[in-house]
């Protein structure tokens, strides 16, 4: 069940200007308006109402707000506000961000070249870091929470969207979510996560350099009847290389053995920051980017 329109639109007359419907999920829908006070273009993310009053539904769209206003920064998405409506449905507003999907994206043009990979995970690296420093781990990164973003100049750039399910370090987060309980997406999720173990940002590592693999093969790491043999690969750890899941593409070897690393599934083994992670990529695929660039001076090099 979700709001209509024109309730969207009278609920929220006296400051934005509601256009049409973006898209909608489980939980909410999403409407493309104008700030009245300001003359920007906006999302705004309306709860449906069959999940006003429900405690789990709530407490995500709360915990996706408190955080997002702390991420202010090119490649995060930034909340704006968080509110309810008069109409009694609650939502959050946010920059509207025109572009497309990274899932859309691979789906629509098939597997991405090497050199329009490496800037994707440089640009979502270097959000991540700003999130991992105010002590905020995703939890659910995939292909689906990555907006490929048009700027004003042509280029473009990935925008992590979607923190619903983050956990951060503001009192109560943390009992958001119960010890042993397993949360995200199955497909990207690190084996700690698997496990229901606790998190730390290099468990976002591991979904950056999952959807890396995806996005240069259009291809799974790990081989699996089911999700459970999916799993239990993960798990154990047994990857396949780039190179031998597609030989076709040429891929060299010191790309392999990064992302051989960002998989590991020991915490220990893995690369301990995101910048980390896409810089050794940069250096593997011997690609000089723009984006590229734009990390290595965003970190002081």
């Amino acid at each position: 069940m979700t709001s209509t329109i024109s309730e969207v639109t009278g609920g929220l007359a006296d400051r934005y200007r509601v256009h049409r419907e973006l898209g909608q999920g489980g939980m909410a829908t999403v409407y493309l308006a104008d700030d009245l006070a300001t003359g920007a273009p906006v999302a705004i993310k309306v709860l449906h109402p069959n999940l006003t009053g429900d405690p789990v539904s709530m407490a995500r769209l709360q915990r996706e707000a408190d955080l997002g206003r702390q991420l202010a920064h090119p490649n995060l998405c930034h909340i704006l506000a968080f509110g309810r409506a008069a109409g009694g449905f609650d939502y959050i507003v946010m920059p509207f961000l025109d572009g497309e999907l990274l899932c859309d994206r691979v789906g629509r043009g098939g597997p991405l070249p090497l050199d329009d990979a490496v800037p994707v995970v440089c640009d979502v690296a270097a959000g991540l870091h700003v999130a991992h420093d105010l002590e905020i781990v995703h939890r659910d990164l995939k292909p689906e929470n990555i907006m490929l973003v048009r700027n004003e100049n042509g280029s473009e750039r990935a925008v992590v969207i979607d923190f619903g399910l983050a956990t951060g370090r503001q009192p109560g987060m943390q009992r958001l979510t119960k010890t042993g309980m397993v949360v995200g997406t199955p497909d990207f999720m690190s084996p700690e996560q698997i496990r229901g173990k606790s998190l730390d940002r290099r468990s976002d590592i591991y979904s950056l350099a999952f959807i890396t693999y995806e996005m240069l093969t259009g291809e799974l790491p790990f081989l699996g009847e089911s999700m459970r043999d999916l799993a239990i690969a993960r798990l154990k750890g047994e990857l396949i290389p780039l190179r031998i899941r597609r030989p076709d593409l040429h891929f060299p070897e010191s790309v392999d053995k990064v992302i051989a690393k960002a998989l590991a599934v020991e915490l220990s083994a893995r690369y301990a920051t995101a910048p980390e992670f896409a810089t050794a990529l940069l250096s593997a695929a011997r690609t000089d980017t723009g984006p590229g660039r734009r990390l290595l001076r965003w970190m002081g090099r």
